[in-house]
């Protein structure tokens, strides 16, 4: 596997006091391809992020509690700020998994990232997300990108 060059240090906006909290903001980041993930967790844990990096759509939904196949339970203080999904992942397509965020009513307000090379706009544009084009995906601005979330929320 190749190594990933990431910049020394790229800050992400203190959010802790818009959010009255010392804790890190928390993304979970969704993608089946393995470089990816790594890539995407490693910026954003040198950016001083909490990271949970899934492999499907379906390990998202597990994760946020929201699998129709186990009830659960505890998930009430589940706190993500922000999830960055792939559009095209087998099983169940990022747009999919978005449809399911934006209808649970624990998750529905946090900020959706999708990221792909296609251009699936028509498709998605009324549930309240972002797509960043992979083929333009540099490391500084998905580090602008979450600047973007902590300063609106």
């Amino acid at each position: 596997m190749a190594e990933v060059m990431l910049p020394r240090k790229m800050e992400i906006l203190n959010h802790s006091s818009k959010f009255g909290s010392p804790d890190p903001l928390h993304v979970l980041a969704v993608d089946d391809s393995h470089v990816d993930r790594k890539f995407i967790e490693r910026l954003l844990r040198v950016s001083s992020c909490k990271v949970t990096v899934v492999d499907s759509a379906t390990r998202a939904l597990q994760y946020l509690g929201l699998d129709v196949e186990e009830k659960s339970v505890g998930f009430e203080d589940l706190k993500v700020n922000l999830i960055m999904t792939d559009y095209s992942m087998p099983g169940m397509t990022g747009y999919e998994l978005l449809k399911k965020i934006k209808e649970s009513s624990a998750f529905r307000e946090v900020p959706v990232v999708i990221m792909s090379s296609e251009n699936i706009l028509p498709r998605i544009d009324r549930y309240n997300f972002i797509i960043i084009l992979t083929v333009l995906l540099l490391s500084q601005t998905i580090v602008n990108l979450v600047n973007v979330f902590v300063l609106v929320s």
